[in-house]
């Protein structure tokens, strides 16, 4: 590859009450870089890039963009090029258009999605030993995206061959279709993951902590502020990354995941782990069982030139009940 991206980067989301936004968020230990009446911008704990989230007030509760940080501009206008030969339409946000943020490149990808690409933010100072303010999960770090596509092997196949993303784990029916898949950049099970359901939509955000107490933490300090409806799965651990997990829904539903406990994948000759369709322990090691609402529902995301909603396409593999992985 021509071009390096690094990691997963920010989320942008659209919400309508930020006042609401701001008591959940704060609530689980975000670190409220800046804001004004429009607009929220969080980090993690130990974050030097000025925020991984942006909360935008919108009449409507959408998905504006995921986005990953590439290793220099170099690179971001290399991946530009790469997007022209293949007929992609593209759109850049100038240097100034946005808060704290160099230019970025936004594309519509193969499954539908808005995916943004970014090299330059403002830095900011890590809170990591600043112990006397950390509260609620206190959240370390943005991990990882999970989406719903219509289609997965479209998706697996092209972040792999033609974005240099590594496969860790996947599921796969017994025809050996893939059923979903987790992807990466940085060295851990996943900056991404596809699974087989409507799409495109984002399924939720994962955030990384520094340990699994604070999965607890978070659940006390929701049920203690009288949001505990706000806890939808967990806590629990999954089969798929053997990570502990808490998912939560914020006050437009956004899914948010608080996560801790994969493992390394960096080794050149790292092999990625199969797992079956109907293998209960992939989803829940513990065996208890997601609702409803966790199969089923997820935020719709916009387009990136008519910021209209996108129209959600039925998977073209047969739903079954257990498609949604972590």
């Amino acid at each position: 590859m021509s071009f390096d991206i690094i990691r997963a980067g920010r989320a942008i989301l659209h919400v309508t009450d930020l006042n609401k936004s701001r008591e959940f968020y704060d609530a689980l230990g975000f670190v409220e870089t800046d804001s004004d009446e429009e607009n929220i911008f969080y980090r993690g704990i130990e974050e030097r890039n000025h925020h991984c989230l942006w909360l935008k007030k919108k009449p409507e509760a959408a998905v504006e963009a995921i986005s990953y940080k590439m290793a220099s501009e170099k690179d971001l206008d290399a991946l530009h090029a790469h997007f022209q030969r293949q007929g992609f339409q593209t759109k850049w946000m100038e240097k100034g258009s946005q808060t704290a943020i160099g230019r970025t490149l936004r594309i519509r990808d193969v499954s539908g999605l808005p995916i943004e690409f970014y090299a330059e933010m403002d830095q900011v100072n890590r809170m990591t030993q600043q112990f006397h303010l950390h509260k609620g999960a206190k959240v370390q770090r943005i991990d990882h995206f999970n989406c719903a596509v219509p289609d997965v092997e479209k998706a697996y196949d092209y972040y792999v061959k033609q974005l240099g993303f590594s496969c860790s784990e996947y599921t796969a029916t017994e025809e050996e279709r893939i059923w979903a898949a987790w992807l990466h950049r940085k060295p851990s099970v996943h900056d991404v993951a596809f699974m087989n359901t409507p799409g495109p939509r984002l399924h939720h955000v994962g955030f990384w902590l520094k340990d699994p107490l604070s999965l607890i933490d978070a659940c006390d300090v929701l049920a203690a502020m009288g949001r505990g409806k706000a806890i939808e799965r967990g806590p629990g651990r999954h089969g798929l990354s053997n990570a502990f997990f808490l998912y939560l829904r914020d006050p437009d539903g956004h899914r948010i995941e608080l996560y801790n406990g994969d493992y390394f994948t960096g080794d050149t000759d790292f092999e990625p782990i199969r797992w079956a369709l109907d293998d209960p322990m992939r989803q829940t090691f513990w065996g208890h069982e997601a609702p409803d609402s966790w199969f089923e529902e997820a935020s719709e995301v916009l387009d990136i030139h008519t910021a209209n909603k996108i129209s959600i396409k039925e998977p073209t593999l047969k739903k079954r009940k257990p498609n949604f992985v972590i």
